[in-house]
C-alpha cells in the first residue's frame, strides 16, 4: 500500500513540477539552515562534557557589591584554596588551585643548541586540581608528576611539537622565560576544541609558590589568572556550601565602607555560559544567543512550511475531482490523508538530501564566521541524524496535515461536479498565513537594519582617544633594563613614518584592567575604586588623549605625579577641575602629585559606563610599548620594528597587535550576530517571496478567465496587475503592523545591553515596509503582468 501511495505521489509532484521545486527550494534552504544552527548549538552545549562526576565539581568565584554596583571575577585570592580545604573538610572532598601564566618556551637539541623558540601559555596546577577534572593521562600521574618544583606535563601535540616524538618527551628539559629549567614528568592527551581547558603545557603549583615576588597570603589581591576548583562530597547539597560561603568570606576579607568583598560558588556546566567571568579559553556562548539561534531556526522552518501550505491548500481545488473520484471507490478519509501525508513526506525526505548537500557548502562559511572547529558527521554525532530525521516528520506533519485533512474532507458530490471552490482550500487560513509569514520577515529586516546600524555607531563613535596605526609591541618586565629599553625606543624612534612611542602596560581601553583603592588629598579612602593606566609620560600624545586641565606628568621610573580623567573627579565632587591640581593621591602605597585632568574616554567597551581612571608611572610595570605610526606606512614599518626587536633582545619572542583591532574584538559577538542577521533574513525574505510568487501563480491561473473576461469587457493590464496584487500587498501591510511592536520590543531589549547607543527612530521600521511592499510588488507584478497579457481567446474558446 506505501509502494502504490509512494508512487502516486511521485506522479502528482511531478505533474506540478513548478510547485514542487518551489516546496523543494524553501524546505531545503529551511532545514539546511536549521541543521548548521543545530550542529553549532549542539557544539556549544557540549563544552566540559564527560568529566566524571561533573555534577559535584564547582569553581569558586568573587564578586564585590559596592555603590557603583556589582561585579564579579573568575579569580580568587591566592590563599583561598588552603582555607577552602580548612574550613569544608566535611563538605568539599578536594580543592585544586591553577593559574594562568605566559612566556617563552626554549628547546635545546642534543648539542645544546636552541632547537625551537615559541611564545606559549602556561599553567601551574595542584595535583589535585587533576584529582577533581578526569583528563586522561597517557603518561605519568597527577600525584607523581605534579608533586615537585619545576616539574612540567605536556599535552600530546606539545610534546610532539618540542620534541618530536611525544613518546620520548618525559626526562627532558624545557626552558622558561630565560629563568627556569623545568622537566617533563607526564603526558596529557590534546584537550578538545571544545574545552575551557587549553592545557598544553602544565607547570607544578609548587615552582608557582617559589616565586618570589608572589604572595599565598594576601587575602586583597585578586587576579582573573588565579582560579579554584573544588569536588563536592557525594551526598552533600551545594546549597549547604554556598549558604556557609557568606560567613567564610567575613572571616577572611576585610570589611570598609567601599564594598563588600565574597566568593561565591559556580557549577562547571556554567562556565562555558557565563559571559561575565569568562574562562582560560575565552570561549563563552552565552545560552541566550543560543536560544536565540534556534528561535531563528525554527522561524525559518516555519516559513517554509507555510509556503508548503499554502500553496497546497490553493491546489486543492484542481485536485477536488481525484478526491471525489477515491471516495466514490470507497476511499476512507484516513486513507485520503496518508496519501497526502506521503506526498509530504517524499518532498521532505528529497529536501532533505538536498539540505545535507547545502549544508555542506555552507560549513566552512560558518566555521569561519564562528572561528569554531563545527563538524557535520552523523557518524561522530549520531544526535545529528536524530535531528535529521526528527526535523523531516515534524516538517511533514506541520506542512501536510492540515491541507491533507482540507483535501480529504471535499464533498465527493461537489467534488465530481467541479463545485468546490477556491474558499474551500482554506482561504482565510491562507491569509492569516501570509501575514504570519511576512511579519517573521519583517522583524528580521528591522532587527537586521537596527543591528547594523548599532555596530557602525560604535565603529564611528570618537571613543575619547585615537587608536588607529598603533601598534603594541609586547614587552616582558624582566627585560626592562633601563639601557635596553631606551635603546630599543631610541631605535624605533627613528624609523621613517613612526610619530611618536610610548612604554605602558595596556592602552587606554582594554580587557585586561586593575582596579584599586587610593586616597585622595591624604583623606581616608575614596569610596569607590579606580581603573589604573600605567604609562610613561609620551603615552598622552601617543594616544591622543585631551587635557581639560593641568599638564602631562614628567618623566619618572615610579610614581611621582598623575593625572585622572573627568570621572574620578566628578565621583570626588570636586566642581573645579584646576582646584584638584597639586593635590596629592596615595596609590599602590605610594603618594603623587596630580598634575592634570584628561577628557574622558571609553576605558572598556561601549557596553560599560566610563571608569574613574589614573595615570601614572611604574616602570616595572610596563608590558607594551606602543607605536604611532603614519598609517600609509603600516607596511613598511612593521618589518623594521620586528628587526629592531630581535636584535635588540635576542633571547625573547617577539609578538605585536594592533590597538583598533583589539577593540574590535569587544563587538565580536555583535559583529557574528550581524552577520546572521543578514544572512537568515535574506533567506526568510528568499523563502517568503518565492512562496509568494508561486502562490500569485497559481491565484492568477484559477483567475484565468476572469481576467480574459474583464479585458473583453475593457480593462486595461494595468487595472488587471492591480486588481491581482491589491489582496497580497494588503496582507504585507498587515504583517508590517504586527510586525512593529514585536520588532521594538526585540531590538530595545537588544540596544540596552549598550551604554552608548543609537536612538531608536521609525526609520528602521519605514524601511522594512518599503523593503517588504517593494519586494512584495515587483513579485507579484511580475507574475500577474504575464497574466494579465495572456491571449484572452485562448482562456475563452472552450466556454
Amino acid at each position: 500500500m506505501f509502494k502504490l501511495n509512494l508512487k502516486i505521489a511521485w506522479r502528482n509532484l511531478w505533474k506540478n513540477k513548478g510547485y514542487t521545486f518551489i516546496n523543494v527550494l524553501g524546505l531545503s534552504i529551511g532545514m539546511a539552515s536549521c541543521i548548521l544552527i543545530f550542529i553549532f548549538i549542539r557544539y556549544e552545549m557540549s563544552f566540559d562534557e564527560g568529566f566524571k562526576n561533573e555534577d559535584r565539581i564547582f569553581r569558586i568565584t568573587t564578586n564585590w557589591t559596592s555603590p557603583d554596583g556589582f561585579e564579579e571575577s573568575q579569580g580568587v585570592p591566592k590563599p583561598a584554596p588552603a582555607a577552602l580545604r580548612n574550613d569544608f573538610k566535611n563538605q568539599i572532598e578536594k580543592v585544586g588551585a591553577i593559574c594562568q601564566d605566559g612566556g617563552i618556551i626554549k628547546v635545546k637539541d642534543d648539542a645544546g643548541k636552541e632547537k625551537i623558540k615559541t611564545l606559549e601559555d602556561i599553567f601551574y596546577a595542584e595535583p589535585e586540581f587533576f584529582q577533581i577534572m578526569s583528563f586522561e593521562w597517557l603518561q605519568g600521574n597527577p600525584m607523581q608528576s605534579l608533586s615537585q618544583p619545576n616539574s612540567v606535563v605536556l599535552s600530546k601535540d606539545m610534546a610532539t611539537r618540542l620534541f618530536g616524538d611525544w613518546n620520548k618527551a618525559v626526562g627532558k628539559i624545557i626552558n622558561y622565560q630565560n629563568r627556569d629549567n623545568f622537566m617533563v614528568t607526564g603526558i596529557l592527551q590534546e584537550m578538545p576544541q571544545n574545552s575551557s581547558f587549553p592545557l598544553k603545557i602544565v607547570v607544578s603549583y609548587e615552582t608557582f609558590r617559589k616565586h618570589p615576588n608572589e604572595r599565598f597570603d594576601n587575602w586583597g589581591n585578586v587576579s582573573s589568572n588565579d582560579e579554584c576548583y573544588f569536588l563536592l562530597k557525594d551526598g552533600v547539597s551545594i546549597d549547604e556550601v554556598r549558604g556557609a560561603l557568606p560567613k567564610f568570606s567575613d572571616k577572611y576579607f576585610k570589611r570598609d565602607n567601599i564594598s563588600k568583598q565574597e566568593i561565591s560558588a559556580q557549577s562547571l556546566g556554567d562556565i562555558h555560559y557565563n559571559e561575565n567571568l569568562g574562562n582560560f579559553s575565552s570561549k563563552t556562548m552565552s545560552k541566550k544567543e543560543l536560544y536565540g539561534l534556534g528561535i531563528i531556526g525554527a522561524f525559518l522552518m516555519l516559513t517554509a512550511c507555510i509556503n508548503f501550505i499554502n500553496l497546497a491548500t490553493a491546489q486543492a481545488v484542481s485536485r477536488s475531482k481525484e478526491v471525489g473520484v477515491r471516495k466514490v471507490m470507497g476511499s476512507l478519509r484516513k486513507q485520503l490523508v496518508f496519501q497526502f501525508l506521503t506526498e509530504t513526506l517524499t518532498i521532505s525526505v528529497f529536501a532533505m538530501l538536498i539540505a545535507c548537500v547545502l549544508t555542506e557548502v555552507a560549513l566552512p562559511g560558518m566555521r569561519s564566521l564562528f572561528q569554531e572547529e563545527i563538524s557535520f558527521s552523523i557518524i561522530q554525532h549520531p544526535i545529528i541524524f536524530v535531528f535529521m530525521i526528527g526535523l523531516v516528520i515534524v516538517v511533514s506533519f506541520l506542512a501536510g496535515f492540515y491541507p491533507a485533512m482540507v483535501m480529504s474532507g471535499f464533498s465527493p458530490a461537489l467534488a465530481i461536479k467541479n463545485k468546490v471552490t477556491a474558499n474551500a482550500g482554506g482561504l482565510s487560513l491562507r491569509k492569516v498565513l501570509v501575514v504570519v509569514q511576512f511579519s517573521i520577515t519583517v522583524v528580521l529586516i528591522i532587527g537586521t537594519l537596527v543591528v547594523l546600524k548599532q555596530m557602525n555607531y560604535m565603529r564611528e563613535k570618537p571613543l575619547g582617544f585615537n587608536p588607529s596605526a598603533i601598534a603594541l609591541v609586547n614587552v616582558r618586565n624582566d627585560s626592562l633594563s633601563l639601557i635596553k629599553y631606551q635603546i630599543l625606543q631610541d631605535r624605533i624612534s627613528k624609523i621613517p613614518g613612526v610619530l611618536t612611542t610610548s612604554f605602558c602596560r595596556n592602552p587606554p581601553s582594554s580587557s585586561n584592567n586593575n582596579e584599586t583603592n587610593f586616597k585622595y588629598n591624604g583623606t581616608e579612602k575614596a569610596n569607590f575604586q579606580a581603573n589604573t593606566k600605567i604609562a610613561d609620560e609620551n603615552y598622552f600624545k601617543t594616544f591622543g588623549l585631551t587635557f581639560v586641565a593641568g599638564k602631562a606628568f614628567s618623566k619618572s621610573d615610579t610614581i611621582k605625579e598623575v593625572v585622572v580623567n573627568e570621572t574620578t573627579l566628578r565621583k570626588l565632587n570636586v566642581v573645579n577641575f584646576n582646584d584638584a591640581l597639586g593635590k596629592k593621591i596615595k596609590i599602590f602605597g605610594k603618594e603623587g602629585t596630580l598634575v592634570g585632568v584628561v577628557k574622558d574616554f571609553n576605558n572598556l567597551s561601549l557596553h560599560e559606563p566610563i571608569s574613574p581612571i589614573i595615570i601614572t608611572t611604574i616602570k616595572d610595570n610596563y608590558q607594551n610599548l606602543a607605536v604611532k605610526m603614519d598609517s600609509k606606512q603600516i607596511k613598511s614599518i612593521m618589518p623594521q620594528i620586528e628587526k629592531i626587536w630581535n636584535n635588540t633582545f635576542p633571547e625573547n619572542y617577539y609578538r605585536a597587535s594592533f590597538v583598533d583591532e583589539d577593540i574590535s574584538q569587544y563587538y565580536e559577538t555583535e559583529r557574528v550576530m550581524g552577520v546572521l542577521f543578514k544572512v537568515f533574513a535574506g533567506i526568510i525574505i528568499f523563502i517568503s517571496f518565492i512562496g509568494l510568487f508561486g502562490l500569485i501563480s497559481f491565484v492568477a491561473t484559477q483567475r484565468t478567465k476572469e481576467v480574459a473576461v474583464r479585458k473583453v469587457l475593457g480593462a486595461s493590464t494595468f487595472e488587471l496587475v492591480k486588481m491581482l496584487n491589491g489582496s497580497f500587498l494588503l496582507m504585507v501591510f498587515i504583517a508590517n503592523l504586527v510586525a512593529w511592536p514585536l520588532a521594538y520590543l526585540f531590538v530595545s531589549k537588544w540596544l540596552s545591553t549598550f551604554t552608548y547607543r543609537i536612538d531608536l527612530s521609525i526609520w528602521p521600521f519605514v524601511l522594512a515596509m518599503v523593503i517588504s511592499m517593494l519586494i512584495t510588488l515587483i513579485t507579484v507584478s511580475l507574475r500577474s503582468f504575464k497574466a494579465a497579457r495572456a491571449n484572452t481567446i485562448d482562456a475563452l474558446k472552450y466556454e
